[in-house]
């Protein structure tokens, strides 16, 4: 689940809720990049945010941060005089895929870039839903020709560029609930291993060592901290759908050594429609295959309840 996205909703959320410090904001975005930097994609974006226009260049984390206080708009905190009621629900992840784009204005270029990205930000403004804004990260990359020469084809990974795009209106979003997402992934698990027990899958497994790939999949996600005020619920339903995520992942049979070692890389192609681990045909393939594909929707279902959750605990009083 982790991605750039994810790590500045549920900090910058915490942190306009009086549950987090800017510097917790930067910290967990360093984690993805050593540098960020926001411009504005058009006019619009710029006026609603402040960023610079027409003369467009790169502002560094502190204007990100800037960034977002000005798309949020007025922030008082629950149970002080005058309190508008709860933020929650301004600040919104999305984790697009293809036939899934919920929450993107169709037919923009934000909508494109969102959709390669895998992923993006979309703010709403309170008082004025024409002023939503979307941001969608993108990593860059020190120029091969400044590469170290020992690895001449190992860029650097230099920072994470933020885009930040107006929006038509503010998108309508289908917030599931977390105890119903927890039940589907339980069930969803449940009728994986039956179907895949039927076909004993990982009986002839190329992987000399599928737990230790699981572990160091889920060692991964652990690199990110969540803001104090997670409920345990939701860390649970994180735990858990890190968990079967890993599972489809190494079943799947991305055993490439370079994958290995690259969890991130690696968990990142669990969709790649790659053969399962340990099937002995074509037809047992398949059999897999429709197995562990609904899991997929099951395990980003249950995430996005989770992120929900998260964001909008910190604005319980």
């Amino acid at each position: 689940m982790w991605c750039p996205s994810v790590s500045l909703s549920v900090w910058a959320n915490a942190w306009l809720a009086g549950k987090a410090a800017p510097d917790d904001v930067l910290d967990a975005l360093s984690l993805w990049a050593p540098k960020q930097s926001v411009t504005a994609y058009d006019a619009v974006a710029a006026g609603h945010t402040g960023l610079p226009w027409p003369d467009v260049h790169d502002a560094g984390t502190v204007s990100l941060l800037q960034t977002l206080r000005a798309a949020v708009g007025r922030v008082t905190l629950p149970g002080t005089a005058g309190a508008p009621g709860p933020l929650h629900g301004r600040i919104n992840v999305v984790l697009p895929v293809p036939g899934d784009v919920r929450g993107l204005a169709p037919g923009t270029q934000f909508e494109r870039d969102a959709l390669a990205a895998g992923e993006a930000v979309i703010i709403a403004h309170p008082d004025d839903p024409t002023a939503a804004v979307g941001l969608v990260p993108e990593f860059s990359y020190a120029d091969l020709d400044d590469a170290d020469g020992d690895e001449p084809d190992s860029p650097e990974l230099c920072a994470l560029a933020w885009t930040v795009y107006s929006l038509p209106g503010a998108p309508v979003f289908d917030h599931h609930e977390l105890g119903d997402a927890e039940y589907s992934l339980r069930s969803a698990v449940r009728s994986a291993a039956d179907a895949l027990g039927a076909i004993g899958l990982g009986s002839a497994s190329d992987i000399d060592d599928p737990r230790g790939l699981v572990e160091q999949l889920l060692e991964s996600t652990r690199q990110h901290r969540i803001p104090d005020h997670a409920p345990s619920r939701a860390l649970r339903v994180l735990e858990n759908a890190a968990h079967v995520d890993a599972i489809i992942t190494v079943s799947s049979g991305l055993s490439q050594a370079s994958d290995a070692a690259a969890p991130d890389r690696f968990a990142a192609r669990v969709a790649s429609g790659l053969e399962p681990v340990g099937t002995q045909s074509s037809s047992e393939a398949r059999i897999a295959g429709d197995a562990l594909r609904p899991l997929n929707a099951v395990v980003r279902s249950a995430r996005m309840a989770a992120v929900n959750a998260i964001m909008q605990s910190a604005w319980a009083d």
